[in-house]
């Protein structure tokens, strides 16, 4: 099952930055945040590199941290719609989250190491 899984790589959700969000419209993310602002269904957030990223919210999604993790489908570069939410505190190290974002799509490991 687990092999089956891994060859559909569609299914999965890739970490990415808001700079790395333009090569996966239409497809599933992970998008490790901080909260700026929240309007309504929407929420204003600071992806890892520092863009700024508008998620449409699920109705009734607790947002209780200033730090998340948003699984989505990216609707276009700067939106993407949420369908998880992972509160993540309120310390995370976005450098380090960032770092390790571009290691995963970095040519040398991302067909060896992540796919």
């Amino acid at each position: 099952m687990y092999s089956d899984a891994a060859d559909n790589k569609s299914d999965l959700s890739t970490r990415v930055n808001s700079a790395r969000l333009v090569d996966y419209v239409g497809k599933h993310v992970r998008l490790a945040c901080k909260a700026l602002q929240v309007d309504g269904d929407r929420i204003t957030v600071e992806a890892s590199d520092g863009g700024q990223v508008t998620v449409l919210v699920l109705k009734n999604e607790p947002i209780e941290s200033t730090f998340l993790e948003i699984i989505g489908r990216v609707i276009d570069p700067t939106t993407v719609q949420m369908l998880a939410c992972m509160n993540m505190g309120s310390d995370l190290d976005m450098k380090l989250v960032n770092d390790t974002i571009e290691l995963i799509h970095d040519p040398r490991f991302y067909t060896t190491m992540f796919c």
